[in-house]
């Protein structure tokens, strides 16, 4: 089982008469609001949260689970998903969308390439 969307897998899709297709998505390292306060930081400067976690700067703001969600929602042929679970960053390389900066972070290919191999942080290669 995947890290992230474990909610589909207990309670998997059952067929309907409505044909709704069910797909869980997870965000990366959200810089919501109260992260921003609990590094000190706005959004101006979120680099600067990196003094406090390097591993800050592979963070992503709300819109990128936004723009997911909508490209989801724009999908004619998002059925084919039913059943499956995805973050915000596998669905950015999917469907091609961008965070507001212009960057893709892929928190869960940072997370298993970086952060669970103890290697040093390197959230660029990842945005």
């Amino acid at each position: 089982m995947r890290e992230t969307g474990r909610t589909i897998f207990i309670f998997p899709p059952k067929p309907s008469t409505y044909s709704a297709p069910a797909v869980s998505l997870s965000p990366g390292w959200m810089r919501s609001e109260i992260m921003l306060d609990i590094f000190e930081i706005t959004e101006d400067n979120w680099r600067q949260g990196a003094a406090k976690d390097p591993h800050f700067l592979i963070s992503e703001t709300p819109r990128y689970t936004e723009r997911a969600v909508v490209a989801l929602a724009s999908d004619p042929d998002v059925h084919r998903l039913t059943g499956q679970s995805f973050s915000s960053g596998e669905l950015a390389e999917a469907y091609g969308f961008t965070d507001v900066d212009g960057s893709r972070p892929n928190f869960m290919k940072y997370y298993r390439e970086v952060i669970r191999q103890g290697k040093p942080a390197d959230a660029e290669r990842f945005r």
